[in-house]
């Protein structure tokens, strides 16, 4: 269906793709995924036409339509539901023809198309495609102005998906949705009839969508059959593979080497260690597998703080008069992981805002320790961000009177070591600035994070090392995230805002999953509300059992780090009592007025407590590596 062939692109004097080739099998549902920055989004508007490669080309069969969103949302009076008929170009051409052809012959054959390309079912497919994106009935013939940027978004997401073009290229389709309109979308898209491209980021939405995984990497692109979760393995065997030809080939370079620096001198042997040479200038290295170091989220520890943080006693919030929840029943400890579902406009965000301190309460009660800090990100942050100052100068500013080594801790913490601290934003990608906003927002080691759609900008690997960072993070969590692999691997308490309110979920996301497609819609409710037997039962006593199993880590931690510490202190005594029994003229003060007697005495109380420090600290690591497994 879609072949390239050895593409080639350079922007601003740099390769972004090298003599890229791969072919594409018709009908298939291809998932191009890759780092930040490989030139995914490139390599889609090269296909789509939309940028010229400098070498190289890209095929189709002849006739065959294409279909890309524009950058640019849709606008102005047109509705959701006429835009979308609106892009069916043929059926719309066809409309006005059978209004004003005269003709019995030409009226006969256009009547014959529209029955062709199934016309007459047209309004109501554009409108089921609609309320899948979560556009009702109403929404569907509001003028398009009425609308934010999102959902105008979706409203071009839907037209394309309306159109169906021979090859679909979507780009991230799933940033400005919900998590209840990727379901949609994910069900759309598996029954398309025909080719589809994806880049995505979301292994769950790669594994239910795709049958390859199109891997760009160092401009290269590989074609991997399967969903996400088998690419995965197909890579790890490549790069096992290439682990192991690499050191096999550093073994025969350290033998010829070896060879020639005991032979070149040698006359005898001369010949033989200038033919070894030649074979060492032969050898090709091996290209060494791409490890990101600066790949990097590590949020600081916050202080300890009594529970609890968050206290809401029949809250409302909204916006000027006009209340968007209500009868708000919600706490919050220290070591909890909460996970808002629901779908977008149901107010999500406006609880996060509230939790945040950006909202007060309009009636009901809020109470929050007094103590307490906040580390609040949204995708405005890293928006709002100046492209001209580097991050440098975007943490010493958020860190006034703080030494330039804390400020570049802070950086180093989420992976801005070096020169990478002093490039302009605007020349970071996408993922990197969300990593700058989210180091700003926890320079002050927060006590609760609350993170709305922190994933967006974030390829697979990043989002792995933010989920791994979240859970070494000891303070409390609530994300807002359509990633359900981040909910499943992060969230242990489901809040659902729904209906104008909100109320735990006792289910887990699969019964949340269930309750949205209405598949099981019966248990998922059941689940959901008062009603629900041993399966909510079961998911508070694994909250119960996640929060106690992080509780302990916290104390197995604290324990082997002070032993750890009293071991340096000891050692460290140690150390001034031989100083102070060999050479008593450099000895500390407080040994240094010790006589010989009293400083064995003292050695042997040291090494004694060395001993009992030893064994505290190595019961505590035992016992994290065995909590850690």
């Amino acid at each position: 269906m879609l072949n390239l062939t050895g593409i080639t692109v350079r922007l601003g004097g740099r390769t972004i793709i090298d003599d890229a080739t791969a072919k594409l099998p018709p009908n298939g549902r291809i998932g191009l995924i890759g780092r930040n920055g490989a030139g995914k989004s490139t390599l889609v508007r090269v296909i789509a036409g939309m940028l010229e490669a400098d070498a190289g080309d890209v095929t189709m069969p002849r006739g065959s339509r294409l279909g890309y969103i524009a950058q640019e949302a849709p606008g102005g009076d047109s509705t959701p539901f006429e835009t979308v008929l609106a892009a069916d170009t043929e059926r719309a051409e066809l409309m006005l023809k059978s209004e004003d052809c005269s003709d019995p012959q030409a009226l006969a054959e256009v009547h014959d198309r529209l029955i062709a390309i199934d016309a007459h079912s047209a309004p109501s497919r554009a409108a089921r495609i609609l309320v899948g994106l979560g556009f009702d009935e109403a929404a569907q013939h509001q003028p398009l102005e009425s609308f934010s940027g999102g959902w105008r978004m979706r409203v071009a997401l839907a037209a394309l998906l309306f159109s169906q073009p021979d090859l679909l290229l979507l780009d991230e389709p799933s940033n400005h949705l919900d998590l209840e309109a990727v379901l949609w979308l994910e069900d759309f898209l598996r029954s398309y009839p025909a080719t589809i491209l994806l880049v995505s980021h979301e292994r769950d939405f790669l594994n239910n969508v795709v049958d390859h995984i199109l891997h760009l990497s160092g401009g290269k692109l590989t074609l991997y059959p399967g969903g996400y979760n088998a690419f995965e393995r197909q890579r790890a065997e490549r790069q096992a593979q290439i682990a192991s030809a690499r050191a096999k080939q550093q073994a025969q370079r350290d033998h010829l080497q070896e060879y020639i620096a005991k032979n070149s001198a040698r006359a005898s042997t001369a010949k033989q260690a200038q033919s070894r040479q030649k074979a060492l200038a032969k050898l090709q290295p091996i290209a060494e597998l791409i490890d990101d170091p600066s790949l990097s989220f590590d949020f600081p520890p916050p202080d300890e703080l009594r529970p609890p943080l968050i206290t809401l006693d029949l809250a409302a919030v909204g916006y000027s008069e006009t209340p968007v929840l209500q009868r708000l029943n919600l706490r919050i400890d220290p070591d909890d992981r909460i996970a808002l579902l629901g779908r977008n406009g149901n107010g999500k965000t406006t609880l996060a805002r509230l939790l945040a301190a950006q909202l007060t309460p309009m009636e009901g009660k809020m109470a929050a320790s007094g103590k307490m800090r906040v580390g609040y990100f949204t995708q405005y942050q890293v928006e709002e961000l100046d492209r001209s100052e580097t991050p440098l100068q975007h943490m010493t500013v958020a860190m006034p009177g703080t030494s330039p080594g804390a400020v570049r801790a802070q950086l180093g913490r989420f992976g801005f070591a070096g020169p990478k601290a002093m490039t302009e934003v605007g020349k970071l990608s996408g993922g990197e600035r969300a990593r700058l906003a989210l180091a700003l927002i926890t320079r002050d080691a927060p006590h609760m994070l609350i993170l709305d759609e922190p994933t967006n900008h974030l390829d697979v690997d990043a989002r792995e090392a933010l989920i791994q960072a979240l859970n070494d993070y000891t303070g409390a969590v609530v994300i807002v995230s359509h990633d359900r692999h981040m909910l499943e691997m992060t969230a242990d308490r489901l809040v659902l805002v729904d209906q104008g309110t909100a109320h735990d979920f006792d289910g887990s996301i699969d019964d949340y999953i269930a309750f949205v497609l209405a598949k099981d819609p019966a248990s998922a409710r059941k689940g959901g509300e008062n009603g629900g037997e041993s399966r909510g039962i079961n998911k508070k006593e694994q909250r119960k059992a996640a929060a106690a199993a992080r509780e302990k880590g916290q104390e197995i931690r604290k324990r082997a780090k002070s032993a750890e510490a009293e071991l340096a202190k000891l050692t460290q005594q140690l150390k001034a009592v031989d100083q102070a029994m060999f050479d008593p003229k450099s000895a500390e003060a407080a040994f240094a007025k010790l006589t010989m007697s009293e400083l064995m005495k003292r050695r042997a109380e040291i090494e004694t407590a060395i001993e009992a420090a030893e064994a505290a600290w190595l019961e505590a690591s035992e016992a994290l590596e065995m909590f850690a497994a």
